[in-house]
């Protein structure tokens, strides 16, 4: 099942929310607007005893919310993760550029750990075994291996793509029709 992508008012993403929450939203009119081509989920309740119809509930695959947000969800860094590392990094080796299944990659830092070398956005790249292995205790410089492209943090937009697990497709488009221009996400 798919989460519902929860937005302020004026449209930034905040969560991934359960089906269930969304509807909690939807029912007690928390939700100014929403998007989506069709309904995430349709819940049917019980039959009203004087016309006999039974409650129905659409829930929006895209909702946003009453009120200005608590937070500026810009000004905070995306937590790291090393599965969206390497979702960022298209399953694509920094040293090789051969795309490999996620499972089988790894993670890279460019500047050892055993160095000082931080488990940050901007220190690590995704990468096979065999260069990870190859590079060991070393820079890409000391192990003549350069990057083949950069590390990045990502935007608020691009991480919502990289930590939603099931995205439909509808969501996904509306979140890449807000990526950074050159985003590798697109």
């Amino acid at each position: 099942m798919h989460d519902v992508l929860q937005l302020d008012i004026t449209g930034l993403p905040q969560a991934w929310v359960s089906v269930e929450h969304a509807a909690t939203l939807v029912a007690t009119d928390a939700v100014v607007w929403s998007a989506g081509e069709r309904p995430l989920a349709v819940l049917r309740g019980g039959f009203n005893a004087t016309t006999g119809r039974q409650s129905v509930l659409a829930v929006p695959a895209i909702v946003a919310l009453r009120g200005a947000s608590r937070l500026n969800l810009f000004d905070i860094t995306p937590v790291y993760g090393k599965a969206k590392v390497i979702k960022r990094d298209r399953c694509t080796c920094a040293y090789c550029g051969v795309v490999l299944d996620a499972r089988v990659l790894t993670i890279d830092h460019i500047a050892p750990a055993s160095r000082g070398g931080p488990l940050s956005w901007m220190n690590t790249v995704a990468a096979c075994r065999v260069c990870n292995s190859l590079k060991a205790d070393r820079t890409p410089d000391e192990a003549r291996m350069p990057l083949l492209f950069a590390p990045f943090v990502p935007s608020r937009f691009e991480d919502f793509i990289l930590k939603g697990r099931h995205i439909r497709a509808d969501v996904h488009d509306w979140l890449a029709a807000r990526l950074p221009r050159g985003s590798r996400l697109s």
